[in-house]
């Protein structure tokens, strides 16, 4: 298994195929479909698109995209932290989700913050962005913890939801 990186307590990776549980899971936590939105990803064939025409399609178009973050201990996958590159947005954005029963043991800081620096001393990405819903408070906090700062409320094309830039 090939590593993204790794911190003290967790290992990054690709995404693969043997993930879709894992997404499934994920996608439909309380978390995920209160911030990010419901994506309808509810079977295996669902799970295994969403990965072929997301994080996949991004690593091979981009070199970079969503990963599994992965406790290293436990070899357990517990959320998924990358770069993204948005048509509609200047910069690549960072985006991280975990699974409830690892909120708030500083998981999330500890690989957004690795990510933000393979991003600029790997992939050369000096100039990062983010997108949050504005009651997302536990995300804007590790935003601004990252390094990031409140740019603009703005929407995305065909979409009348407000949401947040960050950018460094």
């Amino acid at each position: 298994m090939k590593y993204i990186l790794e911190t003290d307590r967790l290992r990054l990776r690709e995404f693969n195929l043997g993930d879709t549980e894992f997404i499934i899971k994920l996608l439909n936590s309380p978390g995920w479909l209160q911030f990010i939105g419901n994506r309808n990803v509810e079977t295996v064939q669902q799970a295994k698109n969403y990965l072929e025409n997301g994080p996949m399609k991004s690593y091979s178009e981009n070199g970079y995209g969503l990963s599994l973050v992965e406790k290293k201990d436990e070899k357990k996958a517990i959320g998924m932290c990358g770069i993204i590159k948005r048509e509609n947005l200047d910069d690549p954005d960072i985006g991280f989700a975990f699974l409830p029963d690892f909120a708030g043991n500083g998981f999330a800081y500890e690989i957004a913050d690795a990510t933000m620096v393979y991003a600029k001393d790997e992939l050369n990405i000096s100039k990062i962005a983010a997108i949050t819903v504005a009651d997302n408070v536990k995300s804007i906090r590790l935003l601004e913890k990252i390094g990031l700062s409140f740019i603009k409320i703005f929407s995305f094309p065909d979409s009348k939801e407000e949401l947040l830039l960050y950018s460094n």
